[in-house]
């Protein structure tokens, strides 16, 4: 006797953790679930989600910063353009920060390009741009003469390996997860308002609703007339 209760209870209490997953589809709110699937929408007519936006603004701050710097260190050497026809024109390689400037706006086009016109779901663009970043300024630290020249010898190439690497991190940390994630809630809620449209069927239309025949007005005394018309007469 004791099993057989104690199996009755097992099998009531399975029934009623049971009853929670139904109650719950049966409360879904199509309305809710509609609302968020043009939410959704709305994000994607947008063009661009806002963590993406985030991230190319990031990338014109990378380039106007480094171009910042580079224009006090033309001022700073006694005038710019006495030092821009210096490190432009007479380019080289060992003295010279034009090529970390060039380097900043290669990193621009590429990942404005890639990210912002082609909206690339991809880490392959920046992983392109923080190697070549990296390798050129690794080359440049050791073959040149850019330490003798004073602090903007170790800003600028720091401040362009940080740049580049703090992008590579916002990019595979932030938006490329951001947007799978709030791709898959667009899925899922999509998903879910269909089922809601079949257990929640909608409204009934204006040629489901019926009504029966309206009675003629007077139909009830017309008939006890006729019924009294038809008694014999004592």
């Amino acid at each position: 006797m004791n099993r057989v209760s104690g199996d009755a209870e097992n099998a009531h209490s399975s029934s009623v953790e049971s009853c929670p997953s139904l109650r719950d589809v049966h409360s879904i709110n199509p309305a809710q679930l509609m609302a968020r699937i043009e939410s959704y929408e709305g994000r994607e007519k947008k063009g661009i989600s806002d963590v993406r936006r985030t991230f190319c603004l990031f990338v014109t701050f990378d380039l106007l910063f480094i171009t910042l710097l580079w224009i006090i260190e033309l001022n700073v050497k006694g005038g710019i353009e006495t030092t821009l026809e210096k490190e432009v024109l007479k380019y080289d390689y060992s003295s010279s920060y034009f090529d970390i400037f060039l380097l900043a706006v290669f990193r621009f086009k590429v990942l404005i390009l890639a990210y912002a016109m082609c909206r690339l779901r991809h880490w392959w663009a920046i992983a392109f741009t923080t190697a070549v970043t990296s390798a050129f300024l690794l080359a440049k630290v050791i073959i040149s003469q850019l330490f003798s020249q004073g602090a903007f010898g170790y800003v600028l190439p720091i401040i362009s390996f940080i740049l580049a690497w703090i992008e590579t991190w916002f990019l595979d940390f932030k938006v490329l997860p951001q947007e799978a994630e709030e791709e898959n809630r667009f899925l899922i809620a999509q998903d879910a308002s269909e089922r809601a449209a079949l257990l929640h069927p909608g409204v009934l239309s204006d040629g489901q609703f019926y009504s029966p025949p309206e009675s003629v007005a007077g139909s009830d005394e017309d008939s006890e007339e006729k019924q009294d018309s038809e008694k014999p007469v004592v």
